[in-house]
Order: C-alpha cells, then sequence, then structure tokens
C-alpha cells in the first residue's frame, strides 16, 4: 500500500505550522496502516438444494480467483442430503442408495475433504469462499479456526465443544459430534465449509458412519445445552460473527436477498 500526500505551502500557511499538521496526521496514517479494513460479503441464502449451492461455490470460487469480487461467506441450510469426499468413500453410508429417496434424502459425490457426512434442516452451514493466501493463513490454520468458531458459538450457550482428537475431524461435545468440517482448497481459493448442529433430526445420522468414525455419537446444540434457543437466524447470525471474528473482518456487508443464480 502507498500513501501519497501533498503538501501546499502559502503564504498564510507558515512552514513551521504546515510542518507540525502534516507530522501530526502522518502519524495517524501510519498508526492506520497496521489496522486494514478487511471486507466480508455475508450471502444469506435460506433453505438452498445443495446441487445448486455447489454450482454457486464453484463460480464464486472462479470469480474470486480472478480477483472480481472479494471474500464471500455463504450462510444457508440443505434439505436432507448425505454427502461424500473426494475418498469417495460411499461404503460408510449404511443403507442401499435406493433406499434413500423413501427417507426423504438424496446423496451426492464432492470434491472437498473429508468422509461422508449429512446436510439437512436445523444445521448451521457456512461456505466460506475466502483468499488464504491474501489473509496468509495456512491449511492447518484455516480448519483450526474453523473449529475455533465451533467452538465459540457453542460455548456462548455453556456448550463445551472442543476438536477430535487424532483422527477425529470436527468439534465435539465429549464423545458427541456437533459439528462437521470438509473444506476444499483451491490455489489458495476455499470452498465447502463447515455444518453446525442446532437442531437437526438425527436420525439421519443412523443411516451412516459419521466422517468415517464408528461408535461415536452424533448430537446437536438443542440436546447439550440447559438454555433456551433462540430463533435459529440468530444462531447463524452468531456463528457468523464468531467466524468474522476469528478471521479478522471488520467489515461485514450483508446480502439478505442474496441470488443463486449462477449465469
Amino acid at each position: 500500500m502507498h500513501i501519497y500526500i501533498e503538501i501546499l505551502f502559502t503564504d498564510e500557511c507558515p512552514f513551521h505550522s504546515c510542518e507540525g499538521f502534516y507530522r501530526k496526521n502522518l502519524a495517524f496514517l501510519k498508526s492506520g496502516m497496521s489496522r486494514v479494513l478487511r471486507t466480508l460479503e455475508v450471502w444469506k441464502l435460506g433453505v438452498v438444494n445443495y446441487l445448486d449451492a455447489l454450482k454457486l461455490q464453484e463460480k464464486l470460487v472462479l470469480d474470486r480467483k480472478s480477483h472480481r469480487r472479494c471474500d464471500t461467506l455463504l450462510s444457508l441450510q440443505h434439505p436432507p442430503t448425505y454427502t461424500v469426499g473426494k475418498r469417495q468413500t460411499v461404503h460408510n453410508l449404511l443403507i442401499p442408495q435406493s433406499d434413500l429417496e423413501q427417507i426423504g434424502a438424496e446423496l451426492h459425490y464432492t470434491q472437498r475433504g473429508g468422509d461422508i457426512t449429512f446436510h439437512g434442516p436445523h444445521q448451521a452451514i457456512l461456505y466460506p469462499i475466502i483468499s488464504l493466501r491474501d489473509m496468509g493463513v495456512g491449511a492447518r490454520s484455516y480448519v483450526e479456526k474453523i473449529e475455533l468458531t465451533m467452538i465459540e458459538l457453542a460455548a456462548l450457550y455453556g456448550v463445551k465443544a472442543c476438536p477430535g482428537q487424532t483422527g477425529e475431524t470436527g468439534v465435539w461435545v465429549g464423545v458427541r459430534k456437533i459439528g462437521a468440517i470438509g473444506v476444499r482448497i483451491s490455489n489458495g481459493i476455499t470452498s465447502h465449509g463447515m455444518a453446525f448442529n442446532i437442531d437437526p433430526d438425527l436420525s439421519y445420522f443412523r443411516h451412516i458412519v459419521p466422517c468415517g468414525i464408528t461408535d461415536k455419537e452424533v448430537t446437536s446444540l438443542r440436546r447439550e445445552t440447559d438454555l433456551e434457543l433462540p430463533a435459529e437466524e440468530i444462531v447463524q447470525e452468531q456463528l457468523i460473527s464468531c467466524f468474522a471474528r476469528n478471521f479478522g473482518y471488520s467489515n461485514l456487508i450483508w446480502k439478505e436477498d442474496a441470488s443463486i443464480t449462477t449465469e
């Protein structure tokens, strides 16, 4: 960043007074340079079909790579959907694929990291489309910040959550998983992201080995907290606030009526 300052001296502005003005304001400018205003566009999309959200992410990733847009965060929910990561561990789906229609769910293959997981109503889902290179954050640090985002949200409701042990992805309350993480990073640009269980139908998790981890339960904020939960929109906004704070975004632009059009 370069700052150019032009000083015009006139007869009405003696040198000594202008010099004092210059020094005072240059100090102010320098102090502000260390606090770069970082902007995040937040798209609140409501309930979105998984494939529509995937296509939107792909378009936004291309736009971010070519610097046609700033960092963007998609906040949404999905209809009942199982997704498999790039390792294609579909063997962790415990029912025949032909039976998915009977339980009202879909199955989709993705290029994200991680194993099979479930997305559905009453989850808070965030898909960050952000440049890790611009903020100087590595892949491991990125995942840790996502973990911290969900841990801080749980703490707002008196729930003590923590990252998983070795080989256990996501965020846990004891031996019960409350938040899933599956990310993709391409040329320093992220997609996919996190899903935090507010109060989903946990019976859907019985049909999979969640994230490929056996003998572990899945839980929700509703089950773990003694507090009364506010409207889900508020919980989702709290998750967004935790994300923005952990990643140092000081300027949030909210898109309440964001379109999922990918044209």
